[in-house]
């Protein structure tokens, strides 16, 4: 086996020293990239043939923001689910574990029937408490998979028969077969583990090819594994708290790359003075498009 690529080509998009920047996603229809800073309850829309950037402040910790095939954008705020339209309006799709109050969301993503799957997470790390749900475009909630702690990165290889997803205290990246046209998910399985030493797997992307890269939080790397668990290529990163990838830009070969403050000491953020800033490099290979959300 060889040794991984080192992808070095590395630049900032962006520094908004984002507390905890995540969920980047590229939306098709605008040429515009998407990201979340959670704890400061923002969506930020950038564009980056302009640079400029428009916020959208919400009440509650913003975990992920996804386009909707309608129009506008689906967030995650809390535990609720929002639909929300270019004209700021919003109405209530979902709430998940109201009665959890040290749970909130986490990760979001759509599979290619427009529906959403909703990760949660216990904010204190309570092991088991957390889960994971598939949303329907009517707004339909089932608890898919229970016993998580912090569900995390979600994606589904090109042919729509893989699902990959990740408990951040598994160490692990883990894949089911997957139903497209029921949604239902099987045979879990571990793809990659990953050493505690080299960070927490955080949010992930699936390219082109089918490989899969994941953000290392407290790793200051984000890697790329091959469909059969591979180490492939590793992106280093100057600051520690990374936090998820997403593919942008024309023909989406660019490799976007969020960071956080989260969780860093001021010893350490004089250190890395980086920490939250939103990075990008071009690491050869271009990405997917992501799907939206069909309600």
């Amino acid at each position: 086996m060889g040794m991984p690529k080192r992808i070095s080509s590395l630049s900032v998009s962006r520094h908004d020293h984002d507390q905890l920047g995540e969920g980047p996603v590229w939306d098709v229809r605008t040429d515009e990239l998407l990201r979340v800073d959670i704890s400061r309850g923002l969506i930020r829309r950038w564009d980056p043939s302009t640079n400029e950037e428009s916020l959208t402040e919400l009440s509650g910790e913003v975990s992920a923001a996804i386009p909707r095939k309608s129009g506008g954008l689906v967030a995650a705020v809390d535990h609720r689910l929002l639909l929300l339209d270019d004209n700021g309006n919003q109405a209530l799709l979902a709430e998940l574990e109201t009665g959890m109050p040290g749970n909130r969301l986490n990760d979001c993503r759509c599979d290619a029937h427009g529906r959403l799957w909703a990760g949660t997470m216990s904010k204190d790390r309570h092991r088991g408490e957390a889960a994971l749900y598939r949303v329907d475009p009517d707004g339909t909630a089932a608890k898919v998979l229970d016993g998580t702690t912090i569900s995390n990165g979600i994606g589904w290889s090109g042919s729509g028969e893989r699902m990959y997803f990740i408990d951040s205290v598994t160490q692990c990246i883990d894949v089911f077969d997957y139903e497209l046209s029921s949604g239902a998910i099987a045979n879990r399985r571990t793809l990659v583990e990953i050493p505690a030493e080299a960070g927490l797997p955080d949010g992930l992307t699936v390219d082109a090819d089918d490989c899969i890269w994941v953000a290392l939080f407290g790793g200051a790397a984000v890697r790329r594994y091959t469909p059969t668990g591979v180490l492939d290529a590793v992106v280093e990163l100057p600051t520690s708290n990374i936090t998820c990838p997403a593919f942008g830009g024309p023909g989406l070969r660019t490799l976007y790359i969020t960071s956080a403050r989260h969780r860093l000491s001021e010893a350490a953020l004089a250190a890395q003075p980086l920490a939250g800033a939103l990075f990008e490099t071009k690491p050869g290979v271009s990405g997917r498009a992501l799907h939206a959300f069909a309600g």
